[in-house]
């Protein structure tokens, strides 16, 4: 077998691994800890090949000076990413210190045996340890072949339960994020933001005109308030949003615009073939199709629980940030480009902070508290967005329309057609000489000019993830439109265009279903080739209960991006006589292969289930001529812990398989599972989102006309 790429990126032994005087060991990974468990996995994972306790395993994350480059926690990839590369630097670890015990021991290696890093000797009975061999040493080794495994038929540790090792701290109420870090001789600011992103200010007051203590730091449209003290931060920052004046253009596109829009700007049609965007002619529609819908999926936020925040100091001729960015390493790049600085004079530390589900605020916020800590030095800042900051800010996920249209004959899909119309998901802090995506950039003074907006070409990304439909067709014909020019800043939102498209195609599969007059879940089957696909859905209509009377009952089903985890969904809901739709319980049934923290993945499933059930009863970015009004959780509603159902989870054995992504995997197949079960319980298609009172009332008054 080849090396994992994250080794092949970083083989130095060094960067993986240490050995610590008191006798734990630190392993080292690029991701980052954004609520989805990633240390304890890759915990579990070394012990499990180190042959350890749990307990002696601290896990190092993403650091630019100290950590392995692993580019980017995104895409549900940082098991199989991370997770491989740990497994193997772990097992090349233990070969090098077996070989020193053998020497040391006088004993050939098949006669040694390891317990929780003890090394004992079958013939003699002599021992010695990992640490005795390699405590505080460094092995200045790299890792050029993949060494011996363990079987997971011996797994200890791996597919056990255990604790999770992020939780003691925040239960506690210890520093747990980034918002609540202090360093010495810290300052507090707050970003004065204009009244929407491209406003430009007019009217700035005078600094000794504010009643309140503080030093104000402008560069362009860019003005924050320092203070020594929050509180006093806080009220500079309320005065100054209050006296500041700005200008911008009207809005033109409004919410009940886009899907029009969308159509009508398309910038570039590519055919995806395989889950590849390819320049070929796009196909004639067929014009006599046996049934068609469109789909709609509104702009929405990451809505993250917590504002985005960054502390920022520049001393000694380097910059260091603190950031719960994704991506440490893109990150580092984009700050020396927008502030003119060598990359070396750039570090960035990962520290957690509100579960950001994609590209929220977290990058912006870094640039924010860099440019203070640039006219502070050597003082540090801690820059905290507000809520309102946030919801106005942060980069959102693309609006989209989905077009279906098939063919069926005997029962049977014989042509699918499926055209997606979207802006770019592609608004990361990604590193492009002379250009950025990092917002304030774009209005300083000395303005870094912003990344054209081009479509992603390259396998199951952006508009066209999970394009490709699970099942199987005679003819399938996928087209991704993109439309370069969106209304609203957007970027990465959990799962990308797969919600969207997951969406419509499993709307559309009962809508088939439906028409030709079958069983949802035979249906599918009929049109699955996939073992485990198949295998997923008859265990979740093995492990439903039965059907409560009176309640709606739809399912949905992905593998998502085609290549990670499967998941299939029912949902049980009701719809009362004013048309409030109550979530009353949700199966989920998923295949992620080797499940390393089986705990864990149940808890990645039913958190995307939840999270994607809020954006399908819910969530939608509102705004008018002005701008953005949802600015607060009053504008821009969430699902409540009151209206989540009860959820049961169901694990499929796969243990014998490498590990799949889970992150995203419920993500998809929830918003279809949902309509469905809304049209199972009172008779309405509802396939614009999100699905509430309003929309069912308009699909009721559609259906009469």
């Amino acid at each position: 077998m080849s090396l994992p790429p994250s080794i092949v990126r970083t083989p130095e032994l060094d960067r993986w691994i240490h050995f610590n005087h008191d006798g734990t060991i630190t392993i080292k990974t690029g991701k980052v800890e954004i609520g989805q468990g990633i240390r304890t996995a890759l915990a579990m994972i070394a012990a499990e090949e180190l042959d350890v306790d749990l307990a002696r395993i601290q896990v190092e994350t993403a650091d630019t000076e100290k950590t392995p480059n692993e580019l980017i926690t995104a895409g549900s990839m940082s098991v199989e990413q991370s997770g491989a590369a740990v497994r193997v630097a772990s097992a090349w670890a233990r070969s090098i210190l077996l070989e020193r015990a053998a020497a040391d021991l006088q004993t050939p290696l098949n006669e040694l045996t390891v317990e929780d890093g003890g090394i004992t000797s079958s013939l003699t009975n002599e021992q010695t340890d990992y640490w005795s061999l390699n405590a505080g040493e460094f092995f200045n080794t790299t890792i050029v072949s993949e060494p011996p495994l363990k079987h997971p038929a011996g797994y200890r540790v791996v597919g056990h339960h255990a604790a999770r090792l992020d939780i003691p701290a925040k239960v506690l109420g210890e520093v747990a994020f980034l918002h609540d870090m202090t360093l010495p001789d810290m300052l507090h600011g707050r970003v004065v933001k204009p009244t929407r992103p491209g406003a430009v200010p007019v009217s700035v007051p005078d600094e000794t005109k504010c009643p309140f203590t503080h030093t104000l730091v402008r560069d362009g449209a860019y003005i924050a308030v320092l203070a020594d003290d929050a509180s006093y931060a806080d009220r500079a920052h309320a005065w100054y949003q209050q006296h500041c004046r700005w200008t911008a253009e009207a809005m033109t596109v409004l919410p009940g615009d886009v899907p029009g829009y969308l159509k009508q700007n398309v910038t570039r049609s590519l055919v995806v073939v395989e889950g590849m965007p390819l320049e070929q002619p796009v196909p004639d529609a067929d014009q006599v199709p046996t049934l068609k819908a469109s789909y709609y999926r509104p702009f929405q936020m990451h809505a993250s629980l917590g504002p985005s925040a960054a502390i920022a100091q520049f001393l000694n001729g380097k910059l260091t940030v603190f950031s719960h960015t994704q991506s440490v390493e893109f990150l580092k790049l984009a700050l020396a480009e927008v502030l003119k600085v060598r990359e070396d004079m750039v570090h960035v530390i990962h520290a957690e902070g509100p579960g950001c589900y994609g590209h929220n605020g977290a990058d912006d916020v870094a640039l924010d508290a860099a440019i203070a800590a640039l006219a502070c030095t050597p003082r540090p800042v801690s820059i905290k967005w507000s809520r309102s900051d946030e919801h106005g800010f942060e980069p959102y996920t693309p609006a989209a329309v989905m077009d279906l249209q098939a063919n069926v004959e005997n029962g049977r899909i014989q042509q699918w057609r499926h055209e997606t119309y979207s802006f770019t998901h592609n608004g990361r802090p990604r590193p492009m000489r002379g250009h950025t995506n990092l917002q304030t950039a774009w209005t300083l003074a000395n303005p870094t000019p912003r990344v054209p907006r081009q479509p992603a070409i390259a396998h199951e990304v952006g508009i066209h993830r999970n394009l490709k439909p699970i099942y199987r067709f005679p003819d399938a014909q996928l087209i991704k439109h993109f439309v370069a020019e969106s209304p609203l800043r957007t970027s990465s939102l959990r799962s990308l265009g797969a919600f969207a498209n997951l969406f419509a195609i499993e709307s559309f599969m009962d809508e088939l279903a439906h028409h030709a007059g079958e069983d949802p879940i035979d249906f599918r089957l009929n049109h699955l080739s996939d073992p485990r696909a198949v295998r997923v859905l008859q265990t979740l209509r093995a492990k439903a209960p039965a059907k409560p009377p009176g309640l709606g009952r739809g399912l949905g089903l992905a593998r998502y991006k085609n290549q990670q985890s499967y998941c299939a969904i029912l949902v049980d809901l009701s719809v009362s006589e004013d048309a409030q739709i109550k979530l009353m319980h949700a199966t989920i049934c998923a295949d992620a292969g080797l499940a390393v923290d089986p705990d864990g993945v149940i808890n990645q499933l039913e958190g995307g289930f939840i999270q994607a059930a809020s954006w399908t009863l819910k969530e939608a970015v509102s705004w008018d001529s002005d701008g953005v009004n949802s600015l607060d959780w009053d504008t821009y509603p969430i699902l409540k812990f009151s209206e989540v159902p009860t959820i049961s989870t169901h694990l499929i054995d796969a243990r014998g398989q490498p590990a799949l992504g889970v992150g995203e995997a419920s993500t998809g197949p929830t918003p279809g599972a949902i309509a469905n079960a809304v049209f199972d319980a009172v008779g309405l298609r509802v396939r614009s989102l999100p699905i509430n009172a309003q929309q069912l009332r308009l699909s009721a008054a559609q259906s009469e006309t």
